[in-house]
């Protein structure tokens, strides 16, 4: 009996040491599922914080500053090229190459065309010179005495006259109105010129012109003498 029971002792804790090595094994298994999803979730935090990482230097700074900053110098560039070129050289070079200078010019004074109280004279420039050279804008003029002396103010120019460049070949001519009201008529104090001095526009020097035209106003009431711009043709 004391055989059997050592036996049967024995083989219990055999069988005990077979469960307990199973549920061992069974708990290894258990553990390896759970430690595999610990490892897939470990590698994606990274993955999620390398996208933030992207999106943020997609849309940052450098890229939009890349694309900004040629646009910006462009803008500017043309701006400045736009307005030193189309200021400057151009408006320059035209008027110092192809201005009628005094030099070129004769000048002389048209017969009065009078209407409604005007009396209305063409001063006549005629390019004399044997290139075409232009002319634009109000000529400068001023009644004066046999002694060369001013009579009178500086005539006014006519408001509401558009200048326009005007070009002359050899032998043509641009003219200006020169108007005043008739002196019997509006009262004002005259004097008879001996010559009608004109400079023509953008110069200094003059040209003579013999006065024929009689008396002129020279102070008091409605005594304003009046140029207009000059026109291609003579006036006439």
């Amino acid at each position: 009996m004391a055989h059997t029971s050592q036996s049967l002792r024995r083989g219990a804790a055999l069988l005990a040491s077979t469960v307990a090595a199973l549920g061992l094994l069974t708990a290894c298994g258990n553990d390896s599922p759970g430690k595999s999803p610990e490892s897939v979730s470990g590698t994606a935090a990274p993955a999620t914080g390398d996208s933030a990482g992207s999106s943020a230097s997609d849309t940052g700074a450098a890229p939009s500053g890349t694309a900004s900053s040629p646009t910006s110098q462009s803008t500017g560039s043309t701006t400045g090229g736009g307005s030193s070129t189309g200021g400057g050289t151009t408006t320059a070079g035209t008027a110092s190459g192809s201005r009628c200078h005094t030099s070129e010019l004769t000048a002389s004074v048209g017969g009065n065309d009078p209407g409604a109280g005007q009396e209305n004279f063409p001063i006549v420039f005629t390019n004399k010179s044997g290139r075409t050279c232009t002319v634009r804008g109000f000529p400068g003029a001023a009644f004066v005495n046999a002694a060369g002396t001013q009579l009178g103010p500086d005539p006014k120019r006519e408001a509401g006259s558009t200048p326009a460049t005007v070009t002359l070949k050899p032998g043509q001519s641009a003219w200006a109105g020169l108007t005043f009201s008739n002196p019997e008529i509006s009262g004002a104090k005259t004097a008879t010129p001996a010559a009608l001095e004109v400079t023509p526009p953008d110069e200094r020097d003059s040209l003579k012109v013999t006065w024929k035209g009689g008396t002129v106003p020279v102070s008091g009431n409605s005594s304003s003498v009046r140029l207009t711009v000059l026109s291609a043709g003579t006036g006439v």
